[in-house]
């Protein structure tokens, strides 16, 4: 996901360079044109946007690309995300080079992360001194650095993160925060980037952006004035108070730390091609082969203890014989698949934690019986063969959350990508659920439980249903996540060349064709064309 936007978007209190004062000249040109009253005030705030997407729809949005694996077939992370510091002073374009670096690198899952959403919240007496620019937010103590460090450690190691939203009319943090995640790289900017020795540690690239004095305060002035509601005397109170100062202590000396300095910002399309050509080589480095490793893995290994299958009673294996058969029809094949989905679901409920109880009946007397222990259950279905059993959860468990994971390979690597992701929030204690119709290596389902870890759900909390199960794909999830429950009604012992489960059953298809193909994920579109049905 990356992010983009206009130069320095809801930039903090900067710093500006050396003074040189409005006098003639073009500075002195510029600043006749402001205009001396406030402008009235617009609502703006500290931002991490994703990047516009290929796919936008009511409900739900779908990235041009994909997030390859990052862990290995363990199911651990392997590599960190890689960040880029920008530092420089308040309207120096840190923002403009951030996105020109965003849009030369094509890279899916890039975030833009902006020191300015760590403002410390003020009291009333330090809300006093911002309306009267008496306040300086442009020293050290005004952030927050506990909580940015705390942030971006999380997000660099994959996790997902709640990123403060600062309103900068009323100088205070708003009610709602963003959640980011899924980070291949991270850009982080911010005046005071490079001042703190624990947040240069988590940098891998610094880079200085160098701008002259003059042009940051015409552009500050400029900002303050017509989007923030300030005027000029305030503006350049501030600046000869606070601002310049603070360059001059805080951030000009940390140029010396940098890897690169950009003179002019963002029209210094060389240093920006050199910026690209290290981050690409760096990620080439860091690219990761799940899926090959996951067909050589675990031959004739006895199945896990974690796995339950359904009994094979008379029953249910009259219903897969129904299923499997090449030439049920099509309303047969759905009937009777949604009838082992229920007797699946209600299976999977017998694991959750259970309380005794005693409650009194009609009659006046007793009964002792069991209920479940408080904790609350979300379903997540990996898209699109996993909704298929959202219904039949539904029906067994009452005002359940429901969340989506969409994963699909890729061409040319082979490699399965994250494409989509909506999970209800405050998830991390729930029991969840997850979802698919079938699983042949567990590649798509490995992803969807990286996921819900990275969202700091409890992996013995993780229960993994599907219809029907290859032997590989069982021991692949048991292998990288031990703990996580597998409950399916069948295991068959083998997938063919194409990763169709033998001898498998078939597919939910949207068409009245009564005949049925072997199951495959969601086919591509034409407008994405690097992305083929992945294997479950």
């Amino acid at each position: 996901m990356a992010a983009a936007g206009a130069e320095e978007r809801c930039g903090a209190w900067g710093a500006a360079g050396p003074e040189r004062g409005p006098g003639p000249g073009p500075l002195g040109s510029l600043l006749s044109r402001l205009p001396l009253a406030p402008s009235p005030r617009r609502r703006t705030a500290s931002q991490c946007k994703p990047e516009p997407p290929l796919l936008r729809t009511s409900k739900r949005t779908i990235y041009t690309a994909g997030r390859p694996p990052w862990y290995s077939e363990t199911g651990a992370p392997v590599d960190e995300a890689f960040v880029i510091g920008l530092c420089g002073g308040s309207a120096s374009g840190k923002t403009t080079v951030a996105t020109r670096i965003i849009e030369a690198l094509d890279v899916p899952w890039v975030v833009l992360l902006s020191m300015d959403s760590f403002y410390k919240v003020l009291d009333e007496g330090q809300q006093a001194l911002a309306a009267r620019s008496d306040y300086n937010f442009d020293h050290p103590d005004a952030f927050d650095f506990e909580l940015l460090i705390s942030v971006l450690r999380k997000l660099k190691k994959g996790k997902s993160v709640k990123v403060p939203v600062y309103d900068f009319t009323s100088h205070s943090r708003r009610r709602e925060w963003k959640t980011v995640y899924g980070a291949n790289v991270i850009v982080f900017e911010g005046i005071l980037a490079f001042a703190n020795k624990e947040l240069l540690k988590l940098l891998d690239m610094k880079v200085f952006v160098d701008t002259d004095s003059d042009i940051r305060l015409v552009r500050r002035l400029q900002r303050d004035i017509m989007e923030r509601g300030r005027d000029v005397a305030g503006v350049i109170k501030q600046y000869n108070k606070f601002v310049k100062p603070a360059f001059e202590q805080y951030i000009e000396p940390t140029v010396q730390v940098a890897d690169i300095v950009v003179p002019r910002g963002g029209e210094n399309f060389v240093a920006l091609d050199l910026i690209v050509q290290h981050v690409h080589s760096q990620l080439e480095k860091r690219e990761i082969t799940v899926r090959a490793a996951l067909a050589s893995a675990h031959q004739d290994q006895p199945l896990p203890k974690t796995l339950s299958v359904l009994e094979n009673t008379p029953q249910v294996r009259g219903m897969h014989t129904i299923i499997r058969n090449k030439d049920t029809t099509r309303d047969e094949f759905i009937f009777y698949s949604k009838r082992l989905m229920r007797l699946l679901i209600e299976h999977a409920l017998s694991f959750l934690p259970l309380k005794s109880v005693t409650v009194e009946t009609p009659q006046g007397t007793t009964y002792e019986g069991k209920r479940f222990h408080r904790q609350r259950i979300t379903g997540v279905s990996i898209l699109r063969a996993g909704e298929t059993m959202e219904q039949a959860l539904t029906a067994v468990c009452k005002d359940i959350r429901l969340g989506k994971i969409l994963i699909q390979t890729n061409h040319d690597t082979g490699e399965p990508e994250l494409h989509y992701l909506r999970l209800p929030k405050e998830i991390s204690e729930d029991y969840v659920i997850l979802m698919d119709s079938t699983v042949s290596t567990g590649a798509a389902a490995m992803m969807a439980v990286r996921v819900l870890l990275d969202h700091d759900v409890q992996e013995d909390r993780i229960f993994l249903l599907s219809l029907l199960m290859a032997e590989m794909g069982v021991h692949s999830v048991a292998y990288a996540f031990p703990r996580v429950r597998i409950i399916t009604t069948a295991v068959d012992k083998r997938i063919n060349e194409e990763f169709h489960i033998i001898p498998g059953i078939g597919s939910w298809r949207s068409s009245t064709t009564q005949t049925r193909t072997p199951m495959t994920r969601l086919q591509p579109s034409a407008s994405r064309r690097s992305t083929v049905p992945t294997p479950r």
